[in-house]
C-alpha cells in the first residue's frame, strides 16, 4: 500500500518519533493521505486522530511539511478519493 522504505530510512524515522512511520495512524505521512483521500487542501500536520496520536501538531520544518505532501501526494497518484454519495 505505501511506498518502498529503505532500513535506513526505517531507522532514522523511528528516531525523529512514531509520527515518521507511515503506517502508523496520525503519522505524517498518514495525515497528509488521509487530507487527500477526504478532498481536503494541504494542511501539514500530524496526530488529532484520536488513541495514542495525540493532539493535532501543525508542523513547519521542511523535513516534516517534505513527510506530509508525500502522504499526499501518494494517495493523489494511487490512492482513491471518499464518496460523498
Amino acid at each position: 500500500m505505501y511506498p518502498e522504505v529503505t532500513q535506513k530510512e526505517k531507522t532514522v524515522r523511528a528516531l525523529l518519533g512514531w509520527y515518521w512511520i507511515r503506517e502508523k495512524h496520525g503519522s505524517l505521512f498518514d495525515r497528509g493521505s488521509a487530507d487527500s483521500y477526504y478532498g481536503r487542501g494541504m494542511d501539514p500536520h500530524y496526530g488529532g486522530v484520536g488513541g495514542e496520536s495525540g493532539p493535532r501538531v501543525a508542523v513547519t520544518d521542511p523535513m516534516e511539511v517534505a513527510e506530509y505532501k508525500e502522504g499526499y501526494l501518494y494517495n493523489e497518484r494511487f490512492g482513491d478519493k471518499k464518496s460523498w454519495d
